[in-house]
């Protein structure tokens, strides 16, 4: 319980800063950015969530399996996290959370 607050807070303070940081660089931005919309919602599944949160905050880490300064590859360990989290929990995201999600990427 404690290391999921952990990586919720960390999602939640980290989140858009690792978005900006890196637009031009992440293929799976706008599924991460839906993810994100989707931990916010008071509504959504606390199961579902956690699985969000940890595939959300092992994104935003700076320590990970592949250093995400490492051109090309980067990203590659961090797409397959949030690709099989989203998978998870795909059912779950709705067109509310869809909608936010550009509604953000519109507006950086």
């Amino acid at each position: 319980k404690e290391l999921d607050k952990n990586n919720k807070i960390l999602v939640e303070e980290k989140f858009e800063d690792k978005i900006k940081a890196n637009l031009a660089k992440i293929p799976f931005l706008r599924e991460a950015v839906q993810m994100y919309y989707f931990v916010r919602d008071p509504d959504s599944e606390i199961s579902s969530k956690i699985i969000a949160i940890s595939a959300l905050a092992y994104f935003i880490l700076p320590i990970d399996a592949i250093p995400d300064v490492i051109p090309i590859l980067g990203f590659t360990d961090d797409a397959a996290i949030i690709g099989v989290a989203l998978k998870s929990i795909k059912g779950h995201i709705s067109a509310k959370h869809v909608q936010e999600a550009e509604e953000f990427l519109n507006s950086i």
